[in-house]
């Protein structure tokens, strides 16, 4: 693995890591792709693999505001492997922190180093909109709405 501030895994490095096969794996079933990588669900999964994990600037809008998902790669550009196992043990929020949580360290590890295989790319995602301030970006609404009883 590449330490911070050296290149990225070649591909015959990447093969000779059974972590980042592994970490391309869990990727995909733990459906980061969904909010991480724009247009992967209009693709129906076959966005090409150098596209994936950018990030996104279609907000997620709450009762905390409107959150974007963050570009990973680049952000894993910037920490080492032990600052992101740091942050999955004790980060909490509105990302599935809970969900990366009950990961196994071998299986948190892969997902660092296939992204970190990717490499940079994109640019950073739009900060979040505090409650009661409208997005000026597209967003979804994941606020619970309640219709009113029906009168019988």
């Amino acid at each position: 693995m590449a330490a911070m501030g050296e290149t990225y895994l070649t591909p015959a490095e990447a093969n000779a890591d059974p972590l980042v096969a592994r970490g391309k794996y869990l990727v995909v079933i733990g459906a980061c792709n969904d909010c991480h990588t724009p247009g992967w669900r209009e693709s129906d999964g076959l966005t090409a693999v150098g596209k994936w994990m950018v990030g996104s600037n279609v907000g997620l809008r709450d009762a905390w505001g409107t959150s974007y998902p963050a570009n990973v790669r680049l952000w894993f550009s910037h920490i080492t492997e032990a600052e992101w196992l740091n942050e999955v043990r004790t980060r909490g929020g509105r990302m599935q922190w809970h969900d990366l949580r009950g990961l196994t360290t071998r299986d948190q590890r892969s997902i660092y180093r296939f992204i970190r295989y990717l490499g940079p790319k994109g640019s950073l995602t739009p900060d979040e909109v505090p409650s009661g301030l409208e997005p000026t970006t597209p967003y979804i609404d994941l606020r619970l709405h309640v219709p009113a009883p029906r009168r019988h």
